[in-house]
């Protein structure tokens, strides 16, 4: 017996419309004849044969139905068929670029479907798409092109409360930190503690996905996760009068909150099934694209995919809303304002006169006027800004200051009693975290904002004081 998985490896795209009569045609054929391991090779090769030039196959005694039914489906085939020239992308670089990150947005550019990339300074190695590349491409959504981690983004409040509170108050405002949300692999609330939130009364049927994951997700609601995921509190200086959210700003030092998380285990398990459902149905794409496989936005897996991401992102958004909305409480504050927004997403906007689906994978959104939050790493300086609308970028600028070694890299290379004693000359107070997250890890934020200038405004820097990650874990290290 054939199975699915094996007629998906021979070249045929795993569509329920293409596949079921497939498994039912040439299972009942090779069951009627009891057909040995020559017979099954046989099949295994008429089958490589259609995938690959199914009008061949039209009047094959056995598979000529199934030929005839494969090209009203796919009148493409399955074929990869590379455009003959790459669609243009522009580069921002902070010194030398990344060749990893450089070589798959050149990869990326190669996708008949893609219309414009750019590739931002933070640049480094992803999935498929590079971390701090942006794409935008023709009626059609890449699931790793989004990110494993969908709707990762950050959210900064600025508090009523003074900031000497920072060091008169540290032992409080850790105690917040560390109660009021929860960190590492799979952390959520005890069901007593679970949080509330209009997002979980939302339609999560909208996917398979999140339809099993709904109760996994309101246990996680509120909790920041692993990896770079933080929540810091820090000095917001503004050196000019700014408009920041609905408040206006004078010059001056605040407390602020910063945030960085996603949709945790439910968003990872939207984007893998997807991704590998995306794979499974461009079974001809070269290597180098399997990870930019792309579901088409008018069938029922792109609905779905597009359906779940939005729930995804609005989930990730009520995450840090309860976060501020607990620790702020407890300390006893208000927040004056607060500015937040995604940095792995697709959203469908207008460039160059068409409608389009622009990904961006670690970059944030800068139309003109639009605020977003530039961090750095947990002893330099983050950015609030103010988008450009470049179109160059594709209204995009930088998600962070970037990695400049990998995890695994800094494992290997960094030294605990480094990381403590820069901790130490920073003044920053780190409550739990991990060796791979050392600044020097990253690249320098300053560099980063200096290459993009021309994307966005600086109206305010965020300098942490008291940070709280993800504690060490030996699955990561």
């Amino acid at each position: 017996m054939i199975k699915p998985k094996e007629l998906n490896e021979l070249g045929l795209p795993n569509d329920p419309r293409l596949m079921t009569p497939a498994m039912r045609l040439i299972n009942s054929t090779l069951g009627r004849s009891r057909a040995g391991e020559a017979e099954h090779e046989a099949m295994r090769e008429a089958v490589r044969t259609l995938a690959v030039a199914p009008e061949t196959m039209c009047d094959h005694a056995v598979l000529g139905p199934l030929a005839r039914l494969y090209m009203e489906l796919f009148p493409a085939g399955a074929r990869f068929i590379p455009r003959e020239t790459p669609a243009p992308w522009r580069q921002w670089a902070a010194g030398e670029a990344d060749a990893d990150a450089v070589r798959q947005m050149e990869t990326a550019c190669a996708l008949p479907a893609a219309v414009r990339g750019a590739l931002l300074p933070d640049a480094h190695l992803g999935y498929g798409l590079p971390i701090g590349g942006v794409l935008a491409v023709r009626d059609c959504v890449i699931p790793y092109a989004v990110g494993v981690d969908i709707a990762c983004r950050m959210r900064l409040s600025v508090l009523d409360m003074p900031v000497a509170r920072l060091s008169e108050c540290r032992e409080s405002l850790a105690a917040a930190l560390e109660r009021e949300t929860r960190f590492g692999v799979g952390a959520e609330f005890a069901r007593e503690e679970r949080r509330s939130h209009a997002v979980m009364d939302e339609d999560w049927n909208v996917s398979p996905v999140t339809r099993t994951g709904r109760d996994k997700a309101w246990k996680q609601l509120g909790s920041s996760g692993c990896g770079n995921h933080f929540v810091e509190f820090g000095e917001l200086h503004v050196h000019a009068p700014a408009r920041i959210g609905e408040t206006d700003l004078a010059p001056g030092v605040y407390l602020a909150l910063l945030s960085h998380s996603g949709s945790r285990g439910t968003g990872e398990s939207v984007a893998r099934y997807y991704s590998e459902r995306a794979v499974s149905l461009r079974p001809a794409l070269p290597e180098e694209l399997r990870r930019l496989a792309w579901l088409d936005m008018d069938s029922a897996d792109g609905q779905e995919y597009w359906a779940a991401m939005q729930l995804m992102g609005r989930y990730a958004s009520a995450n840090h809303e309860l976060i501020h909305q607990h620790v702020i409480a407890a300390i006893g504050a208000q927040a004056l304002t607060h500015v937040e927004n995604h940095h792995n997403f697709a959203w469908e906007e207008m460039h160059d006169g068409e409608r389009v689906i622009v990904h961006r994978k670690g970059a944030t959104p800068a139309h003109a006027g639009q605020l977003g939050v530039v961090p750095g790493s947990m002893t330099t300086s983050g950015f609030v800004v103010r988008g450009k609308g470049s179109e160059a970028s594709l209204c995009s600028c930088s998600h962070g200051a970037g990695r400049a070694m990998s995890r695994a890299a800094a494992f290997r290379q960094l030294r605990r009693e480094d990381w403590e004693a820069l901790l130490r000359d920073s003044g920053v107070e780190l409550l739990s975290g991990s060796l791979d997250e050392s600044p020097q890890a990253y690249k320098d934020i300053h560099a980063i904002m200096a290459a993009q200038q021309d994307l966005v405004d600086i109206l305010a820097e965020f300098r942490p004081r008291l940070v709280k990650m993800a504690p060490d874990e030996p699955r990561r290290s």
